[in-house]
């Protein structure tokens, strides 16, 4: 298609008509002009393509694999196996006419009580933006397009479609953009979906700042905005602040309105031939690309859901080596998830799974296990008479494996949870089974942290997270020690949830909601806190150890070239093991007030026992930077920083020094500056201390209940506008404001 010459021919009103979909799930045609329809369908652990009448939205769903959702995806810190994921989900859209995937979702994990944080990868905005990164290319090699969502602070599920997130510019940027800006920037997401909420008071749907400043002229992205399905307020503010596509189809009042904002001049023409331009570029991208004799695997794509989910898996603890299970042990399963696991979240995402495994069916391959199912998963009650059978085969046993988790009903798109336990049935199962058997390992099925009052009592736990369809073969290939854990927690597990850093401001008052906790968030927020935590952000353990060494860098923070960092890694132990590299940025002078550490980079290493291997990476000026209000910029401080290789934010294995020279932001000073803040610059010390003499000659400032500390404490805090107040009269405003702008010239 040649897209100049079909939108030269096109009536205002057809190019108008691009810009809503046809029905659900597809795009407008033009027939007049050959301009075909192309479906988009929901992701993104899976294809969710509705069938038989796709813009029907009540019809089934096509049988499709399920894959881990992306909280336990994020755990295997592996953009290259989320790569892998993305070119089989690519495959399958070409098989079933999909042009467009929508996902991957790459919202902060702001509160451990967001309903849709199975669906999310991070509380860290590099570790979410290298993972979905990963996803997009696998994904776009296939031919096919992804809708990375929901753009942007979309942290919960309570009021979603009409909540005000007031948050400043520093933690936009900081966190909730910076997750999107990486994986713009590296993958070229062919459309991105912007969110139902507000932010600081402007629908995403309608914000020009979002959605053209940031997005198109900031990071030079000059893909299609889609909305959310029913996320647009006002059809015209948003194509003229910059969404392209409104999905679904809202009806003909909308088409009519922005032809009559244009023809009366509203909005000019070339805004609607912009967004109809850009809506024609992605037609014709997928059509090109289309590849209809694409064939696909259900059954090794089963295989491969196996092998991910093993290692989006996290061992959280194994004392005394409980795990893995050998030998001739007998070993009781426990808990109705063994039987039918959890292994999905509901909503948008939901898939119609081709195929299930259930731990209790993978298990029987490789030894004999008795079970008991010890509680129900459609109600939260205690059936006594399951926990007694269950006790019985406890006591039987030599080895307990307890399934628990989350039921469907506790976290689900749509809503949020409102605390962080599991059911009590299961607690109450957990407690019987202790009372008879020590030798418990705890495999958990949930899309989120949850607390844990038996952290202590039981010897090992397993996260499995919700993994995917074949995540039961997954918990027994890891258990019996078939391969090890290798996952580590993308987001931090709290000991209680008053913990939690907005805890006090969520999910809000209302339609009203602050980031109070501003960039604070996750570990960001218990470091700083010095807060003890259940499980840090980037903790999991393998069945071998790690030995770090000869951490080494080299470069400049500010001669352009990026910083190289290299640390060694031994396998010390006895099996074969992955071992996750994470490399952490601590500011260690003083300056503007910074998280204690934040992870900047990191790397995944397969090594055998003995074997000694080399995670490398590099870190631009970025990585050492914080968002200037002042400047509407990036800005690195002068002074030192430590470069930290760690197997945790909570676990720094070893650590080097870097210097970064330049200069430092200095404000402008104005009549509301301080003493203090002019002290600070030696270009206006001299005038300053003049000020300084002056005032401390005024009779109020004399006498004895004045201490040397106390007067020292006014100037310093004290603006330079109040000086008047104080000289009788030596001194006026215009006087004061004369200094100021001699100071600002000097600056």
């Amino acid at each position: 298609m040649n897209v100049k010459q079909v939108l030269s021919q096109m009536t205002l009103e057809e190019k108008v008509s691009l810009l809503q979909g046809r029905g659900w799930w597809h795009t407008v045609p033009v027939e007049r002009l050959g301009v075909p329809s192309i479906m988009v369908s929901d992701g993104p652990h899976g294809l969710r393509k509705q069938v038989p009448s796709p813009d029907h939205p009540g019809d089934d769903t096509i049988k499709a694999t399920c894959f881990p959702t992306a909280a336990g995806m994020a755990c295997s810190f592996d953009p290259e196996l989320m790569a892998e994921l993305g070119g089989i989900l690519g495959d399958t859209c070409q098989a079933e006419d999909v042009a467009v995937l929508l996902g991957p979702a790459a919202n902060i994990k702001r509160s451990p009580l967001c309903g849709r944080n199975f669906e999310y990868f991070s509380e860290d905005p590099v570790l979410s933006g290298e993972i979905a990164a990963g996803y997009i290319r696998g994904v776009q090699q296939k031919g096919v397009g992804v809708s990375l969502k929901h753009f942007a602070a979309n942290n919960q599920e309570t009021r979603r479609m009409s909540v005000s997130e007031h948050i400043s510019q520093r933690a936009l940027r900081e966190i909730y953009l910076a997750s999107f800006e990486r994986a713009v920037k590296a993958s070229n997401p062919w459309t991105l979906m912007c969110s139902y909420n507000k932010i600081n008071g402007t629908y995403s749907s309608e914000n020009p700042w979002l959605l053209t400043d940031v997005l198109r002229k900031q990071w030079g992205w000059d893909g299609v905005v889609m909305s959310d399905w029913g996320a647009v307020n006002d059809h015209v503010k948003g194509v003229a602040a910059g969404l392209e596509l409104e999905m679904p189809r809202a009806g003909d009042d909308d088409d009519e309105m922005l032809v009559e904002a244009v023809k009366s001049g509203k909005i000019p023409e070339a805004v609607v031939d912009q967004a109809a331009e850009r809506m024609l570029e992605l037609i014709d991208k997928a059509v090109s690309q289309r590849a209809p004799e694409t064939e696909i695997d259900l059954g090794q794509q089963h295989h491969i859901a196996r092998k991910l989910a093993r290692e989006a898996m996290v061992l959280l603890k194994n004392d005394g080596n409980l795990l893995p299970i050998r030998g001739n042990k007998k070993v009781a399963f426990i808990g109705k998830f063994a039987e039918k696991p959890r292994f999905q979240g509901g909503g948008s995402s939901h898939i119609n799974a081709a195929e299930e495994l259930s731990s209790l069916e993978a298990v029987r391959s490789v030894c004999p296990v008795t079970y008991a199912p010890g509680y129900g998963i459609e109600k939260d009650e205690i059936d006594e008479a399951l926990v007694a059978e269950a006790v019985k085969v406890a006591q039987e046993a030599e080895i307990v494996v307890a399934f628990l988790g989350l039921p469907d009903n506790f976290e689900s798109e749509g809503y949020d949870r409102t605390h962080l336990s599991i059911p009590a049935c299961q607690l109450h199962l957990l407690d019987k089974l202790l009372a008879v058997q020590p030798n418990i390992a705890v495999v958990l099925m949930n899309g989120a942290p949850v607390e844990m009052p038996f952290v202590n009592r039981v010897p090992a736990i397993l996260e499995a997270y919700l993994a995917g369809q074949a995540g039961g073969g997954a918990v027994v290939d890891l258990i019996f020690g078939a391969v090890s854990p290798c996952g580590k927690l993308a987001e931090t597990f709290p000991l209680k949830l008053s913990d939690t850093p907005c805890h006090l401001n969520f999910p809000g008052d209302g339609d009203h909601v602050v980031y109070a906790e501003d960039i604070y968030v996750g570990y960001r927020y218990y470091d700083k806190k010095e807060m003890p935590v259940l499980f840090p952000f980037g903790h999991g353990l393998t069945y071998t150890t790690f030995e770090y060494s000869n951490l080494r860098l080299s470069g400049s923070v500010f001669t352009g070239e990026p910083v190289t960092v290299s640390v060694d890694v031994t396998n010390t132990g006895k099996v074969v093991a992955k071992e996750i590299v994470q490399f952490y940025v601590r500011p260690d002078h003083p300056g503007k007030s910074r998280p204690i550490r934040e992870l900047k980079a990191f790397g995944k290493l397969l090594l055998q026992p003995g074997e000694t291997g080399t995670v490398t990476v590099t870190l631009d000026s970025r990585a050492f930077a914080y968002w200037e209000d002042g400047l509407e910029d990036w800005h690195v401080e002068p002074g030192k920083y430590v470069i930290e290789a760690a197997a945790s934010s909570r676990d720094i294995r070893l650590s080097a020094e870097i210097a970064a020279e330049g200069k430092p932001y200095c404000p402008p000073i104005t009549m509301d500056s301080t003493f203090g803040d002019v002290m600070a610059l030696p270009a206006a010390r001299a005038a300053a201390e003049n000020l300084a003499a002056q005032l401390r000659g005024a009779p109020v400032m004399g006498g004895d209940e004045i201490s040397a500390e106390m007067m020292e404490a006014m100037f310093r805090d004290m603006p330079l506008h109040a000086i008047c107040s104080f000289v009788n009269g030596k001194l006026k405003r215009a006087d004061i404001a004369a200094l100021v702008k001699t100071i600002n010239e000097a600056l």
